[in-house]
């Protein structure tokens, strides 16, 4: 088979130098207008004076792609004024330190399907330069495996269009076995009320409301399958408990997205785990100094959310109420006691 090569197109030069300036341009990385008629040459195959490529740089500017330069003055062989126009680059939406933030987020998903990830990845650093590539190369490492929902991402996208349209989905919902894989939780499908998405150490869940119920619930996206929109209207959120959905409420009080109605806690605790408690509950606490080395905190939060949060911090933290949380600790480490004695 031969292959003619075909010279591209003249209009094709302005989109080439734009392309350009992208991939290795930005504040800290300028070309003259003489070194981008070497990359249309040497790369594009364009062979094109500097006027031609100045023109089209201006071109650019009318445009407001983000394209700036450097003015440098100069005068002519007549004494007139005749600053020229060097050093070109584009401005970026992103900065490094936002698409290195952006990328270790999507890593850090304890959800995200590895291909997704990589396919995430790959498309963050593409809003960037040759420069940015080159520095994140061997920053970033994925796991060899994780566990995956192939549907995430339509789950993602149904649920985001049942939101908008306030109509109610219906889905399976599941939980991994001793083989590594999902299975359906019941037999009979889930229809919820969906309200919100939200994303919390690492795992992004629904919040929703069973018909039945006057409270809210959340549930694991990446443990849904078989999603589906249905025609009837989800309930209106003013019918429930909360009335409304204050969603940076609502994570606070759910530190591990367990569902139930929250509870009044007071605990004392070291003062060293301070960073701890307002990296879990935020600055809701309210949090009282004691003559000794430890402090009072009182908070509102989830019930169940609250028993398995001070089992994590036993050792650091006393719980004083309510009482039944301060009784089932007990009877918790006792057992416990049991096993290890």
């Amino acid at each position: 088979m031969n292959f003619m090569y075909t010279v591209p197109p003249k209009k094709m030069i302005i989109i080439n130098i734009l392309d350009i300036l992208k991939k290795y341009t930005d504040m800290d990385h300028r070309l003259t207008q003489a070194e981008i008629a070497d990359i249309l040459k040497k790369e594009y195959y364009m062979e094109v004076d500097r006027k031609t490529v100045k023109r089209n740089l201006f071109n650019l500017l009318e445009l407001d792609c983000g394209i700036d330069y450097t003015e440098v003055a100069r005068t002519d062989k007549n004494g007139n004024d005749a600053p020229i126009c060097t050093d070109w680059y584009i401005t970026r939406e992103f900065d490094d330190s936002e698409l290195r933030l952006l990328i270790d987020s999507v890593i850090f998903s304890k959800t995200i399907p590895q291909k997704h990830c990589r396919d995430l990845v790959k498309k963050i650093k593409g809003l960037s330069n040759i420069y940015f590539d080159k520095k994140v190369g061997n920053i970033y490492s994925l796991p060899e495996s994780r566990p995956e929902n192939k549907e995430l991402f339509y789950t993602i996208d149904v649920l985001d269009e049942a939101i908008s349209k306030s109509k109610k989905v219906s889905f399976v919902y599941n939980s991994y076995g001793a083989d590594k894989k999902l299975h359906p939780k019941r037999e009979e499908r889930y229809i919820v009320n969906p309200y919100r998405m939200a994303a919390t150490n690492g795992r992004y869940y629904l919040i929703c409301n069973y018909d039945k119920y006057d409270v809210l619930s959340n549930y694991r996206i990446d443990r849904i399958t078989g999603i589906q929109m249905l025609d009837e209207r989800r309930k209106p959120v003013k019918e429930l408990k909360e009335g409304e959905i204050n969603l940076p409420k609502h994570m606070a009080e759910h530190l591990y997205m367990f569902a139930g109605e929250s509870i009044h806690a007071k605990f004392k605790a070291k003062n060293y785990v301070i960073d701890q408690v307002i990296d879990w509950f935020g600055l809701a606490p309210t949090i009282t100094e004691t003559e000794s080395d430890e402090c009072i905190v009182e908070v509102d939060v989830n019930r169940e959310a609250f028993f398995w949060w001070a089992m994590q911090y036993g050792l650091h933290v006393e719980v004083l109420e309510p009482c039944d949380i301060r009784e089932r600790i007990r009877e918790a480490t006792r057992q416990m006691w049991e096993k290890y004695k």
